[in-house]
C-alpha cells in the first residue's frame, strides 16, 4: 500500500497505531496505521497524541496525570484520548524517547515475541507490525492499559448512573 504524507493528522476511533519513524534526514515522522489505510505525518508520535488529547479538551500531560490519579500508573502511562469513543493508547517506551510509538488498545488481537527483543503485534484486522520493545514490556503495557480502562470505564458508568434524568443500565 502506498504511503501518503500529511503535515498533520487527527487520531480517530479507527486509528490502530502511531509509529515512530525517521525520514531520510533523520527527522521524526510518524506512520499512522488505521483500519483501512496508513499515512506518514511530519510530526513525532507523541506530538500527534498530544494534539489528539488537546482536540478532546486536555493535553498528553493532563491525560497522564489523570491516569496517575485513577490507577497509580506513573511511568509509560496508558491514556484515554477519548473514553466515550474507546480511544485508549499506550506508549511503547517513555513518551520522551524519540523512538516512542503509541498503540491503540482496542485493536490488539495478539502479540508475540519477535527477533532481538522486538514484539510483533497483530491487529484485529489481521495487519501486523513489529515494535522495538520487548515482549514482556508490551505484555505489561497491554495489561496496565486494560486495568486503567476498566477503572475509568467503571467511574464513567457510575457517574452516568447517578445523573438526574438518566436511566441506569439494566445489565449492571
Amino acid at each position: 500500500m502506498e504511503n501518503y504524507y500529511f503535515a498533520s493528522h487527527e487520531i480517530t476511533p479507527v486509528t490502530m497505531a502511531v509509529l515512530s519513524l525517521r525520514d531520510v534526514n533523520g527527522d521524526a515522522v510518524t506512520r499512522v496505521i488505521e483500519e483501512d489505510g496508513e499515512y506518514v505525518v511530519d510530526h513525532s508520535p507523541t506530538k500527534i497524541i498530544d494534539n489528539a488529547c488537546r482536540f478532546f479538551g486536555s493535553s498528553l500531560k493532563g491525560r497522564q496525570d489523570g491516569t496517575k490519579d485513577i490507577s497509580g500508573i506513573t511511568h509509560k502511562a496508558p491514556i484515554s484520548i477519548d473514553p466515550s469513543s474507546g480511544m485508549y493508547f499506550f506508549p511503547t517506551t517513555s513518551p520522551s524517547n524519540r523512538k516512542c510509538s503509541w498503540i491503540a488498545h482496542s485493536f490488539i488481537d495478539k502479540i508475540k515475541k519477535a527477533a532481538e527483543k522486538h514484539t510483533e503485534i497483530q491487529f484485529t484486522n489481521g495487519r501486523k507490525v513489529v515494535i522495538d520493545a520487548s515482549y514482556g514490556s508490551m505484555m505489561n503495557q497491554l495489561q496496565r492499559t486494560a486495568q486503567f480502562r476498566y477503572l475509568l470505564d467503571h467511574r464513567v458508568r457510575l457517574f452516568q448512573q447517578y445523573q438526574p434524568g438518566s436511566v441506569a443500565d439494566p445489565s449492571q
